[in-house]
This record gives structure tokens, C-alpha cells and sequence, in this order.
């Protein structure tokens, strides 16, 4: 352990929350990590009580992993980074759950992103993982770009392309569409003989299951693919938008994160991927940063008062 946890002090944990799983990190005196955590999916767009137990999880994991109790919860300070809070009425519902914690502080798992890519500098981050989006936050206006969830957008992103790769085997199937070598990657992988098995197998399906499915785009279009390359090239031709609407908003740096981003960027315009810079934390460690500036304006203010 990078530090020993005292029994007094107050803990500071950062939740990053998004459609496949999520992360949390406790972190103690000098920012020192003491724990770390996963947790299920946890995008309450989705479901808010499936989200809630998954951080849950999250959390109770990095208190094991940092030495304390599942009775300490009550001495964090805890920030949360969700996807899908964005939406007002889900943005309401998930403030009003009932937390253990000793203060709960909720944003968008694009804010916690944006703070831990540049360590809360202005800039910009842009999201290709289960979900995609933009986000740029300068001189203390924000923006959000995309974020519309799966499957009404989120293009370019893990479960686009695997709903993508679905639509185009479907309409090979029936012949109304060019053939694919996915048909044969995707009836594998689901088990499935034809068209309606995969329909059968894929019924009920999660953003997170057709995220699933989404390194057989990137194979096919490896093998040469044709309607792979081209689910390839529109996601990206999305993404490359999108970047050019957050650079109009001069962020100074601008980081990309997510499972397919590094995939994706292959697809991408060149001259916009050398631009692109590194991201300096984990956006569950922007969720800290969150936390602890929300917390001391807090105690300000009750000073003051």
C-alpha cells in the first residue's frame, strides 16, 4: 500500500461510471492511492438501480483493497462521474438516491474526464468507448458534444459499431445488402446459425453486449473487409466532427480515452489525431479532483455563513 489509512481522517474516492463498467480510487493524505476498485455497468440511463449497485460494488471494493471497512463509506467524500446524467430527468433521479456517504457530488462522467485529462486546466476530451461524446470545458463555459446515448447516437463508439455490424449481417441475410465476412464473426460469437438466431441471441441485449461485438469490426476490416471498412470510416468521420467542433472552442489541449479510442484514431484524420495529447490522470481520478474542490467551495461557504 502506497500509505496506512487513519481512523480519523476523512477519504476522498472518485467514481468513473460508464456503460460497461465502472472504476473507483480512494485516495488518503498527499493524494497518496490507498484502494482501487470495478464495479457492473453503471450508466442509470440504462437503470438506475443496476448502476447504483455497481458503484456500490466499486466502492466496497476499493475500501477492502485500502484496508477498511464496509462501515467506513460513511467518512467518504465521494464524487461520481456517470454517463447518461446528462439527461435532466436522470440527472434528478440518481441526486436523490438515498447515499451512505458523508457528501455524494454528481457530474458527468465528461466533466471527470475532461478534469482528469488535464488535471482541471481548461481543455477538452473526447470519449470513444461503449459510448461516445465530446466535451470541452474553457473559461468556464462548457460544452457537450454528442452524448446522446445508445442507441438513439453515440456513434463511433464500441456498441455503435457492434449494432452496426448486426444491421449490416441482418441485411446481407436477407439479401438486400453486400456480403460480409461479419456474418460468420458474429453467428460464432453468438452461436447463432442465420439471421433471426442472431436476433433471438441479441433479444433484451445491453449497449454493453453490442460493445461486445465491436473488435470483430475492427478484424473484418483488417481482413479487407468492405462493409466493415465502412462502418470504420463513417464512426470516424463522426468522431473527426466532433473534434473539430470542441478545437473551435480553443481548448489548448485535447486528450481522447475510451476501449476503441486507440482503434479508432487508425480510422481517423491524421492531422486531427497528431493533436491530440495525452491524458495526464484517469478521468476517476478527475472524479476525485471533482470531489475535493467541491467539498473545500462546501466548507467555504459554511464558514461564511
Amino acid at each position: 500500500m502506497a500509505d496506512q489509512p487513519s481512523k480519523e481522517q476523512v477519504y476522498f474516492l472518485g467514481v468513473d461510471g460508464g456503460g460497461t463498467k465502472c472504476r473507483a480510487v480512494l485516495v488518503g493524505a498527499n493524494q497518496a492511492v490507498l484502494g482501487t476498485g470495478e464495479g457492473g455497468p453503471s450508466n442509470p440511463y440504462h437503470g438506475v438501480a443496476r448502476a447504483m449497485e455497481s458503484i456500490s460494488n466499486a466502492i466496497q471494493h476499493a475500501l477492502k483493497d485500502a484496508g477498511l471497512a464496509p462501515e467506513d463509506t460513511h467518512r467518504l467524500v465521494v464524487g461520481l462521474g456517470l454517463a447518461g446524467v446528462n439527461v435532466p430527468s436522470v440527472f434528478k433521479t440518481v441526486e436523490q438516491w438515498d447515499f451512505p456517504y458523508l457528501a455524494t457530488y454528481l457530474t458527468t462522467d465528461l466533466h471527470i474526464a475532461c478534469i482528469g485529462a488535464h488535471e482541471s486546466a481548461d481543455g477538452a476530451v473526447m470519449v470513444a468507448g461503449t459510448g461516445s461524446c465530446g466535451f470541452a470545458h474553457v473559461n468556464g463555459e462548457s460544452l457537450i458534444v454528442g452524448a446522446h446515448g445508445f442507441p438513439c447516437g453515440d456513434k463511433g463508439s464500441g456498441a455503435w459499431l457492434g449494432l452496426s455490424a448486426v444491421q449490416a449481417v441482418l441485411l446481407a441475410d436477407d439479401t438486400l445488402g453486400p456480403s460480409t465476412i461479419l456474418t460468420e464473426l458474429i453467428c460464432e460469437q453468438l452461436q447463432a446459425r442465420n439471421g433471426i438466431m442472431i436476433v433471438e441471441r441479441l433479444s433484451g441485449a445491453k449497449q454493453s453486449d453490442y460493445a461486445r461485438l465491436a473488435p470483430l469490426v475492427f478484424h473484418a476490416a483488417q481482413s479487407g473487409d468492405a462493409v466493415a471498412t465502412a462502418i470504420l470510416k463513417e464512426g470516424a468521420e463522426y468522431l473527426d466532427n466532433v473534434a473539430r467542433k470542441l478545437w473551435a472552442r480553443n481548448p489548448g489541449r485535447m486528450a481522447m480515452i475510451g476501449g476503441v479510442a486507440h482503434k479508432m484514431t487508425e480510422w481517423m484524420d491524421a492531422d486531427l489525431v497528431t493533436r491530440l495529447s495525452a491524458p495526464l490522470q484517469q478521468p476517476e481520478y478527475g472524479a476525485v479532483l471533482f470531489a475535493q474542490n467541491a467539498y473545500a467551495q462546501q466548507q467555504r461557504t459554511a464558514k461564511e455563513a
